[in-house]
């Protein structure tokens, strides 16, 4: 049996406006009705596996665990890291959780990124098992892509002697220029490198030992000290960030002696790019992909997003225009390699938007700022039916309630009452208080903010289900 393990790191900059560093592009639906991430869950139906191991950044946790109940996906282990340190040490941690009280004394672990486009699932199951008997025999296991374009985007793996149905790795390749990934595809040896794995954990523990120990001690310390937070596995935070950040390429199999190869033709896709979306999507007759209110006249080979207004385009070729709530890219199809050092500036400038969209999302639900300005905000709340915010209270601010639609049980000082639609209150500021939706729909409240100070980091909780201590989880 397979146990599989979903990498949910990285923060998608390429993909900014939509993809941001706390609402990442595995976060998203970005090529069909579910997130990546569902799919990637979703993909290893008709498998024989085991519930899947999800290594994801401690401030994706609910999201994460959210998006998988929404599918009837109940995780094995989600393992919570402190801080990104590359796909090596995410793998250790997640071969020692499938070792945790394992019937099985070397579980086999499928490894897959949370944010990549497999079209043709039975392919991928196919290559699946195929790489399951090779690990079985003691091999370390990648996924190469048939390339099918030369991409310069994209590591290439050559193969080398064939051993059944995998090939022996004859060299890993850096991301070659226009030339050589042509004369790569042309010679029929080369593979794109996918990010995906096979191997037995304590197989590849050992090699990580080997090859990298200081990798490996740093992840066995940040697991052995990890403690159980709700439905996480949370690690020792200084071990962890004592250790160092490499990929598995680099630490493992470009190493060690027994990794293979298993091709892969399943029109697989691991959506970098604005442009890599755009060819992943379905397209019209002009090659453009619409998405939203969007108005097109006389364009073609275009990506156009709308989320919240009329995105209207003419005479635009080879573009890319995304609309948000709060910001808006346009650029070239042959420059969004270029968004990742524009998010770079953002941060550099300290603006929310490298890292937050306008609505942002909690474990209750979410809140949205609809209008701010000297001394007010104005934010619309969405409570999920039998959620709660935390009991808490604002130094410098007072907050006024008023109830959209649905039920909310309020908390104000030493009193709890019922809200009903188009019922309002009011929150003096030092005041206890707390918002319930004990309904059996979403609850959704208009909250309008005033005082000298209303950042998101002015809040004092006492009591909160979800465990959280800071203001930014």
């Amino acid at each position: 049996m397979l146990t599989p393990v979903i990498l949910s790191g990285g923060a998608g900059t390429r993909l900014w406006p939509l993809s941001r560093e706390l609402y990442p592009k595995q976060l998203l639906a970005l090529t069909g009705q579910r997130t990546m991430i569902q799919d990637t869950a979703l993909r290893l139906k008709g498998l024989e596996a085991a519930a899947p191991i999800i290594v994801c950044n401690d401030a994706h946790r609910f999201l994460v665990a959210e998006q998988m109940r929404q599918i009837s996906q109940e995780p094995r282990a989600i393992v919570l890291e402190p801080c990104g340190r590359n796909t090596a040490p995410a793998i250790a941690l997640a071969a020692l959780a499938a070792l945790k009280g394992s019937d099985n004394a070397d579980p086999v672990l499928l490894v897959l990124p949370a944010d990549h486009v497999i079209r043709d699932v039975p392919a991928f199951q196919q290559a699946a098992l195929a790489a399951q008997a090779a690990a079985e025999e003691g091999r370390l296991v990648t996924f190469g892509v048939v390339p099918h374009t030369p991409e310069t985007g994209y590591g290439y793996i050559k193969r080398g002697a064939p051993l059944g149905q995998v090939y022996r790795i004859e060299q890993f390749v850096e991301k070659p220029d226009a030339e050589r990934a042509g004369q790569f595809v042309a010679s029929g040896a080369y593979y794109w490198n996918s990010g995906m794995f096979v191997f037995r954990a304590r197989r590849y523990l050992e090699e990580l030992e080997r090859f990298a120990p200081a990798i490996a001690a740093a992840a066995r310390k940040a697991y052995e000290g990890a403690r159980a937070d709700l439905d996480f596995t949370r690690l020792d935070a200084k071990a962890f960030e004592a250790c160092p950040s490499d990929s598995i390429d680099y630490a493992v199999m470009e190493k060690t002696a027994d990794a293979v190869v298993v091709p892969l033709d399943a029109g697989w896709s691991d959506v970098g790019s604005w442009a890599s979306l755009h060819a992943a999507s379905e397209c019209d007759a002009n090659g453009n992909v619409a998405i939203g209110d969007v108005l097109v006249e006389d364009s073609s080979n275009c990506y156009l997003y709308s989320e919240s207004r009329l995105v209207a385009a003419v005479g635009l070729e080879d573009h890319v225009v995304v609309e948000t709530k709060d910001a808006v890219l346009v650029a070239p199809k042959n420059r969004v390699q270029d968004v990742k050092s524009l998010v770079g500036k953002l941060k550099a400038l300290g603006r929310y938007e490298h890292s937050l969209h306008r609505e942002v999302f909690r474990p209750w639900g979410s809140y949205d700022s609809l209008e701010n300005g000297h001394r007010f905000q104005v934010k619309r709340l969405t409570v999920k039916p039998g959620a709660q915010l935390s009991l808490q209270m604002h130094h410098h601010r007072a907050e006024h309630w008023v109830v959209v639609s649905g039920t909310a049980r309020i908390t104000r000082g030493d009193e709890t009452f019922i809200l009903e639609e188009n019922q309002s209150t009011y929150i003096p500021i030092g005041v206890k208080h707390r918002i319930e939706n004990p309904g059996r729909i979403p609850l959704h409240i208009i909250e309008v903010q005033s005082g000298s100070y209303l950042g998101e980091d002015d809040i004092v909780r006492f009591e909160d289900q979800y465990g959280r201590q800071g203001t930014n989880t």
